[in-house]
């Protein structure tokens, strides 16, 4: 093999080991980053699961408040209008 041929081959083994170790340190911060992606995941489902029981448990409140207000709205109109008559 020719010096320059022997120059090329090395600077290309130095450029493939730098890639090599570039991508391995990559590799790793895309596992760390999947796993704290996870957790968040998880905390979030947590959040919304909690979310969804209030939720429901105001909506079994609300909704009688609500119609007994829509009720009592239609019984005052009604005596209104059969007052006026």
């Amino acid at each position: 093999m020719s010096s320059a041929s022997e120059i090329l081959v090395i600077i290309l083994s130095i450029f493939l080991a730098l890639f090599l170790i570039l991508g391995i340190a990559l590799l790793m911060y895309l596992i760390k980053l999947t796993k704290q992606i996870r957790e968040v995941t998880k905390t979030a489902e947590h959040t919304m699961s909690s979310i969804d029981t209030v939720v429901s448990g105001a909506a079994k409140v609300v909704l009688p408040i609500f119609m007994a207000e829509m009720i009592s709205k239609l019984v005052n109109k009604f005596k209104k209008e059969k007052g006026e008559k």
